[in-house]
């Protein structure tokens, strides 16, 4: 499933309108936030709480969430070990292009192994920050807020990641959230303090 050619007879095209001068404009620079971990650990619940406030200190940003991509762009993927991989180049792809474009990117998605993490990083480089909502799997179970856990101890779902499926937790992330032990503000607030201390944005006064 994973591409591993290029398109022949292409070259890319510089524009005049920069990453740099959208940051001007935009009065913050542009990252992905590469949102990882167990399905129930708060990813998509933290990533859209993020956007919230983000949104309401006037940036610009954009949430690109596990389970919408996979009705889309990558609606033709399965859940087998190669389609989970072609699934996170997809979303690496389009999280550097919306970079480019000067968005803060919040991307959510399980993306259970570290090779995989690691493209993505490579792809996007110096700006990718990775965040690994960290939540024991008895608490994820606990919240089985789609009931899965439940279909996958049963048997009912196959390549269930942490049932009959690896999770490989990051070994150095940016920043390592315990979603178990905070609250929603919480962890945002985390995030946030770290966005101004690498110079995403100014606190504004």
């Amino acid at each position: 499933m994973t591409v591993t050619s290029k398109s022949s007879n292409t070259v890319w095209h510089h524009a005049t309108v920069t990453r740099e001068r959208r940051a001007l404009l935009n009065e913050h620079k542009s990252v992905v936030l590469w949102f990882t971990g167990l399905s129930g650990s708060g990813k998509s619940t933290l990533a859209h709480a993020l956007e919230e406030r983000l949104y309401q200190m006037k940036y610009r940003t954009f949430v690109l969430d596990g389970d919408n991509v996979r009705h889309g762009l990558c609606g033709d993927l399965g859940f087998s070990d190669k389609a989970r991989e072609e699934n996170i180049r997809r979303v690496g792809e389009v999280a550097k292009l919306f970079m480019e474009a000067g968005i803060i990117v919040l991307t959510a998605f399980i993306s259970p192994f570290r090779a995989d993490r690691k493209k993505a990083r490579d792809l996007i480089k110096e700006d990718f920050v990775e965040i690994y909502c960290e939540c024991p799997l008895s608490v994820c179970e606990e919240r089985d807020v789609k009931g899965l856990y439940k279909r996958a101890r049963a048997g009912e779902i196959k390549e269930f990641t942490g049932i009959s499926s690896p999770y490989e937790s990051p070994e150095t992330p940016e920043l390592c959230i315990p979603t178990s032990e905070q609250s929603v503000d919480e962890c945002v607030d985390q995030i946030l303090e770290y966005l101004v201390q690498r110079g995403t944005y100014s606190r504004k006064t």
